[in-house]
């Protein structure tokens, strides 16, 4: 009975000791800019001049935009923005790879139907997926990102299609493929190669064979999750390796990313992330915007900024665009980065939102 203060205040400082680990993480948390930065996702054209490049990226960094994600690599599109005060990034396609494919058909993710992307691609024919768990393809991409990292005019990379094929749709394309989705479907379910099974089977003990429902199966799903993340990994040491940052454009909510395309972003060694939240693909009004930013501020918890990801076309007018940058950058989106057409309209709106205010 004597020892029970002495019990007690052990206690106390144990629980101080961990409200103060707490506070501590708290404070390393990553808080946005004074500033909002905006960026845009473009496929640069060589036929454009150094003159109107000069005259279309300045615009671009006087309404606020801090940088490019660049679909292709041209080194006159890359120093003409940098020469604007705008980052040059290279926008990589990683896991859907037609050009990989053709030489190494045998990378290629298998459905559960056992058909391979390599021949039979689902939805289009530029959907040619690789699969993650393969060290070869991990090697491929290890070294198309070195390539590009060892260009001085290349601030950074940007991944996109970093996922599994999508299992279901959205649903706004469901009638442009006349597919009803309500249940995963085997020809749209990947991937169940020989190795991702015997992989799964060293790791959980499991024949993915001998299991009813796969699809339905938990560990298989979080296998598939770590098989992607896997990879970021391999790729963000790289970055690490150029000093340069690794950012990735993904699906809109950690829940829809892991449902849909087997992708467990919150979770990756990234520097920013750039959610496409695009609500007419979900048939979503604008509000959604604004729930998909916080759910997604939510699940990184700090580790890293959000910048989400606004699809121009999806808006009727620019007011409901303007609205939608606002539901963003009021649910804790550091900026917005624009899919579509930046003329002079969209960036003026971008120019208002470009302080934080107070």
């Amino acid at each position: 009975m004597r020892n029970q203060p002495v019990a007690y205040l052990f206690a106390l400082l144990c629980l101080l000791s961990f409200f103060l680990s707490c506070d501590s993480s708290k404070k390393e948390r990553v808080k946005c800019d004074s500033t909002y930065k905006h960026w845009v996702w473009i496929n640069p054209q060589e036929k454009d001049t150094e003159e109107e490049l000069a005259v279309k990226y300045k615009k671009y960094h006087d309404a606020g935009i801090a940088g490019i994600f660049f679909e292709a690599d041209s080194e006159k599109h890359y120093r003409a923005a940098k020469k604007q005060g705008l980052e040059a990034h290279r926008w990589m396609w990683i896991m859907n790879r037609s050009d990989a494919l053709k030489s190494h058909p045998e990378w290629a993710a298998v459905n559960r139907k056992g058909e391979s992307c390599a021949d039979h691609p689902p939805y289009v024919d530029y959907y040619r997926w690789m699969c993650p768990s393969r060290p070869e393809v991990a090697d491929f991409l290890v070294a198309d990102v070195k390539n590009a990292l060892a260009k001085d005019y290349v601030d950074g990379i940007h991944m996109d299609y970093v996922r599994f094929s999508d299992v279901v749709l959205a649903v706004n394309l469901w009638q442009v493929y006349g597919i009803v989705q309500t249940e995963e479907l085997p020809e749209y379910d990947y991937c169940y190669c020989s190795l991702c099974k015997a992989k799964f089977k060293e790791e959980y003990h499991k024949d993915l064979d001998s299991i009813q429902y796969p699809q339905e199966s938990l560990s298989w799903r979080t296998f598939r999750y770590d098989a992607v993340t896997g990879i970021v990994n391999k790729i963000g040491d790289v970055a690490k390796a150029y000093n340069k940052p690794l950012t990735a454009a993904v699906f809109p909510t950690p829940d829809l990313a892991k449902r849909l395309v087997r992708q467990d972003w919150t979770n990756w060694p990234l520097d920013a992330v750039y959610p496409m939240i695009y609500h007419g693909f979900y048939k979503e009004e604008v509000p959604w915007i604004g729930d998909a930013t916080k759910q997604g501020i939510r699940g990184i918890d700090g580790r890293f900024p959000l910048y989400a990801g606004l699809f121009l076309p999806d808006f009727k007018n620019n007011s409901e665009l303007e609205e939608g940058i606002k539901y963003a950058l009021e649910n804790g989106a550091c900026g917005v980065s624009i899919f579509g057409e930046l003329n002079d309209d969209v960036l003026a709106i971008l120019a208002k939102y470009r302080t934080k205010p107070e």
